[in-house]
């Protein structure tokens, strides 16, 4: 039980600070006009198509925020969906974060690390073949 509860903080820090806190930080930007701030300048991904449309990056960041944020909480207090909804964000996020790079880096060693304990956790000692 006790990494779950690890699991859960960890993806709780990667969906409320990673996720949602970057999307709120550029709410200004958004507010007083990108003429004023570049945000080209201060995030770059290697996917050009991500970089052009940043706006939707950042509306698909937020949801996948509030999703990694609900499936921890789940997780914390031990409820099924939310273990299943932890393996499916970090399963995702582990498939996504190539495309990502370079902030992609710092998601996959939050959801890399999440997976790992949730599976230690459930899976246990148990052997492949007894």
């Amino acid at each position: 039980m006790k990494k779950y509860k690890i699991a859960a903080i960890l993806m709780i820090i990667h969906g409320l600070f990673m996720e949602i806190g970057g999307c709120i930080c550029l709410i200004p930007i958004f507010i007083f006009g990108s003429n004023r701030f570049d945000i080209n300048q201060y995030f770059s991904f290697i996917v050009p198509f991500f970089q052009e449309n940043m706006n939707l990056m950042i509306i698909m960041g937020a949801i996948y925020g509030i999703g990694r944020v609900i499936g921890a909480i789940g997780l914390w207090r031990n409820r099924i969906w939310g273990l299943v909804l932890s393996i499916i964000n970090c399963i995702i996020t582990i498939a996504l974060m190539m495309f990502m790079l370079p902030a992609g880096i710092m998601d996959g060693i939050f959801a890399s690390s999440a997976l790992i304990l949730i599976l230690i956790e459930y899976f246990g000692n148990k052997k492949i073949v007894e």
